[in-house]
């Protein structure tokens, strides 16, 4: 699928000896764009062609770093963050590094009550566990570690203190209410009863089998979805990865440890970085939770400028594949936008 168009040949034929072009999806080709259409336009409308993949609703939004313009899809809509908040909490936590309140060899001990699911929960079933803050940060951002993430956001002091962060930066529609077990329990549905995290989980599934089957079959829950608690804006997450770039949410240093950490991303490798051309550089976050998907961050172009770009997916009943697909186009259109339109 061609994800950039023009009228011009010459432009196609530079971007086909560019990088191959997307394997087509299913939805069909796209409509060729009205003769006055701007390029700017045509990408909007790619954007909005996307969403009708889903029976949900898409929120993107992205930037040229440098240009306070952007174009977006339901860029002032509120949509959960899921996972995708674990930027704000890592931007916490460094400028306490910039401080000196802390630094990354800080050793944080890793309390057995603070466990969430899978990965260090399940590695490291006894107490006894200590971890850098560094270590901490490359679980929460490459790996999305839950138990990680929170020992970080008591570390902060709290969601209060992340949205306190937020807006010292400048950063309005982006809300942090809840470490990463309180914002899981909301998504299912849950009143926990006190216990651990998987206990409360496994009791809620047991004596609920509406709950059970939403979550079989990868339902959104929509209750969850309208609620505002732990929510962002597509724009306000494009400002938010601006001004990490930028460097102007934290120090230089800081900031390449955070690009750094974000750039060894293991998961979601079927969306932003999907269908652009091997090798190409990007920091990135991802969020999942059932019917929602999300994934946001920095994108280095060919000819070394950066793009920064949020997508965001809910309500949506289609799976998994179609709404990777749907952040997988985005990126793609975005990337050749940027790369070949004279913006």
């Amino acid at each position: 699928m061609l994800l950039f168009r023009s009228g011009s040949a010459f432009l196609l034929s530079l971007m086909l000896a560019v990088s191959p072009l997307p394997t087509a999806f299913a939805i069909g080709p796209a409509n060729a764009p009205a003769p006055h259409m701007s390029a700017e336009d045509s990408l909007r409308a790619e954007f909005a062609r996307f969403a009708t993949m889903t029976d949900g609703t898409v929120g993107i939004a992205v930037r040229r770093i440098g240009d306070d313009h952007a174009v977006m899809l339901n860029g002032n809509t509120l949509f959960p963050m899921a996972s995708t908040y674990k930027v704000a909490v890592a931007g916490a936590i460094l400028t306490q590094v910039d401080r000196g309140q802390v630094t990354l060899d800080t050793m944080i001990p890793v309390d057995r009550s603070m466990m969430v699911s899978d990965g260090i929960a399940d590695m490291m079933p006894h107490p006894g566990l200590s971890l850098s803050v560094y270590n901490l940060l490359e679980l929460m951002l490459t790996r999305s570690d839950n138990s990680a993430t929170d020992v970080l956001v008591k570390q902060a002091g709290g969601p209060q203190a992340i949205t306190g962060w937020l807006r010292s930066v400048g950063i309005r529609d982006q809300r942090v209410d809840g470490n990463t077990a309180q914002l899981l329990y909301r998504a299912m549905g849950i009143s926990p009863a006190g216990g651990s995290f998987a206990r409360n989980v496994d009791m809620a599934l047991q004596a609920d089998p509406a709950l059970r089957e939403r979550d079989a079959r990868d339902l959104p829950n929509l209750a969850f979805a309208a609620d505002p608690r732990d929510t962002s804006t597509p724009e306000a997450m494009l400002d938010l990865l601006t001004r990490i770039a930028q460097g102007r949410a934290l120090k230089p240093d800081t900031t390449r440890t955070l690009l750094d950490i974000m750039a060894r991303c293991h998961t979601g490798q079927n969306r932003l970085k999907a269908l652009l051309p091997p090798g190409t550089p990007i920091a990135h976050k991802t969020g999942t939770l059932n019917g929602l998907a999300n994934d946001v961050g920095i994108v280095t172009l060919p000819d070394g400028s950066t793009m920064a770009i949020a997508v965001f997916v809910m309500k949506d009943s289609k799976g998994r594949d179609v709404r990777d697909r749907i952040m997988a186009e985005a990126a793609r259109a975005a990337h050749d936008y940027y790369l070949f339109s004279k913006v």
